[in-house]
């Protein structure tokens, strides 16, 4: 087992995350992901969508089934001028349409690791003037994310 795979309950930092740089690649697990850095905190939300539906042969009691799913990633942390990462998503804040199009990849304290195709989202820059420049910055799924799980050589 590799010294960099962790069992048990990690804190969040054991959590690892880089962006892809140069946009959406067409292939997410070759691409190069840059770390962010001076993040903060990472959330990950999942968000599905349900149909429901309410036959008479069940007497009144409704049916349902999962029909999409959706992930959303909320980061925060500080503004790092000069970091390629930060400098990266700092600069989408005023682009838009495929502009905003790019990949996350987060990697989990096992090794495993979640790609996603994705929609930056800058949301807050600068601060209160006696505070530290934020930058604050949402990630939306754009079509369906891969898992990978670690594999030890």
């Amino acid at each position: 087992m590799s010294d960099l795979v962790r069992k048990g309950v990690n804190p969040v930092n054991a959590i690892t995350f880089g962006v892809c740089t140069t946009g959406r690649p067409a292939d997410l697990k070759t691409a190069t992901y840059t770390i962010v850095k001076d993040a903060e905190s990472l959330s990950i939300s999942i968000d599905g969508s349900i149909e429901s539906w309410n036959p008479m042969d069940q007497q009144g009691w409704a049916r349902n089934l999962m029909t999409a799913k959706s992930l959303s990633i909320s980061m925060g942390g500080k503004r790092n001028y000069g970091d390629p990462g930060n400098d990266y998503v700092a600069g989408l804040a005023l682009k838009m349409g495929q502009d905003c199009n790019s990949a996350m990849k987060i990697t989990f304290p096992n090794q495993d690791s979640l790609y996603i195709p994705c929609v930056i989202n800058v949301s807050t820059l600068g601060g209160d003037s006696t505070a530290l420049d934020a930058l604050e910055w949402d990630v939306t799924s754009d079509g369906k994310p891969e898992y990978g799980t670690y594999e030890a050589a």
